[in-house]
């Protein structure tokens, strides 16, 4: 094989799979490997009656990502949820509408610090009763145990975005996010990517990848980390979400609950779509972050006591269950006086670039990966018919959690 005759992306998940797509479209060959036997990553849906994405997912209009999907006919009919049925649990309390603590008008416009934690900013303006309420309801949009510890800037721009516009964003893809995968693995084929599954690659396989094309490296950080040769970060530094689902005999349980106690989400995507749970039943989904310390056996019991509260007596429906931790759920957080350009790298030098919902791109959750997908790819493809090695960069920072 001579040097530059096709680009490589490592990695199946939505990231590689974007990346590949948009290599393919350039008139560009490009292989896509993938270390598992199927294709998605965290994009994933359990097969059978109950169709559980890992975690609650949704897609959201407005973002590029969506834009990108729909403009290819690959959003799989995501639909939009109606905007009844939203509870709250704030002070302990069950609640029909939100606490007068977010209704401020300072979370709807005007500047917010970077360089101020979320909980000082918020504190100083309103008082700690909003600021707890704020960092609360930024927990489904940072899958962070204590949202109030981020950059002011980062989480509001997010609950901006998402929570306080005017009509609902979010958007459920009907049969789980797996779905949505295969018809872009499809699209992916029909668009000329070469997709090789129960393909592992280590160090050395990466090398030798780097010495014949450009390399998309499309993985999750904890790979990346090792595939490049870069220190682990000592225990605990990664940040682990609690994820619980159940499927109950159906019953009049809410569509979301927003906890803004302990930064934990609820969704009952079934009030949206009616084939991700058996007839006469529901689906619910619930995450929060773990805290330093804490077992799944712990949160999941946090997690348990929020359906306690809206839905009492649910042990008696259960007909499904499952949970499950998920380390680095997104490194797409920030810290006070930091932004996603602080993130690790796109351009990793000597023909490889960086994708996924961790790495130094703008955007929201998935969007994160998407943007990054679409620069990493456009770079590769670039570096290819350029038909030039490329030069030794110096080392680029360390890849680490947040």
């Amino acid at each position: 094989m001579t040097r530059h005759d096709e680009v490589t992306v490592i990695g199946g998940g939505l990231a590689g799979l974007i990346a590949a797509v948009e290599v393919a479209e350039a008139g560009v060959p490009v292989r896509l490997l993938e270390a598992r036997r199927r294709l998605g990553g965290r994009a994933t849906s359990t097969p059978g009656a109950w169709s559980a994405n890992l975690g609650p997912h949704a897609l959201y209009a407005g973002t590029g990502l969506w834009t990108w999907l729909r403009g290819r006919g690959l959003d799989g009919g995501a639909r939009r949820p109606s905007p009844t049925g939203v509870r709250w649990r704030w002070r302990g309390a069950a609640r029909s509408t939100p606490p007068a603590a977010l209704l401020r008008p300072g979370l709807v416009r005007g500047p917010v610090p970077v360089e101020v934690d979320l909980r000082t900013w918020a504190t100083d303006r309103w008082g700690p009763g909003t600021a707890d309420a704020v960092a609360g309801l930024a927990g489904p949009l940072t899958f962070d145990a204590d949202p109030g510890r981020l950059s002011a800037a980062f989480v509001v721009e997010r609950v901006r975005r998402v929570l306080l516009h005017p009509r609902p964003t979010a958007r459920y893809v009907p049969g789980g996010w797996s779905t949505m995968v295969g018809g872009l693995a499809d699209h992916a084929r029909r668009s000329g990517v070469r997709i090789e599954l129960d393909a592992a690659v280590d160090a050395a396989v990466l090398d030798g990848l780097r010495s014949a094309g450009p390399v998309v490296l499309a993985v999750e950080p904890g790979a990346a980390r090792r595939l490049l040769g870069e220190d682990e970060v000592g225990p605990g530094a990664g940040r682990r979400v609690a994820l619980l689902d159940v499927g109950l005999r159906a019953a009049r349980d809410p569509y979301v609950v927003l906890d803004l106690d302990e930064a934990i989400f609820w969704t009952r995507p079934s009030a949206v779509l009616d084939d991700l749970a058996p007839a006469g039943s529901d689906l619910l989904q619930l995450s929060g972050g773990l805290r330093s310390g804490e077992t799944l056996d712990d949160g999941e019991r946090r997690l348990e006591r929020v359906i306690d509260a809206f839905a009492p007596g649910w042990r008696d429906r259960v007909e499904w269950r499952r949970r499950a931790v998920v380390k680095e759920a997104t490194g797409a957080v920030d810290l006070p006086g930091r932004t996603w350009r602080d993130r690790p790298a796109i351009d990793r030098g000597d023909g490889l670039w960086l994708a996924g919902d961790w790495v130094a791109a703008p955007g929201h959750l998935a969007e994160v990966s998407w943007s990054s997908a679409v620069t990493a790819a456009a770079a590769a493809v670039t570096a290819l018919r350029t038909a030039r090695p490329p030069a030794r960069s110096a080392r680029r920072p360390a890849l680490r959690p947040v």
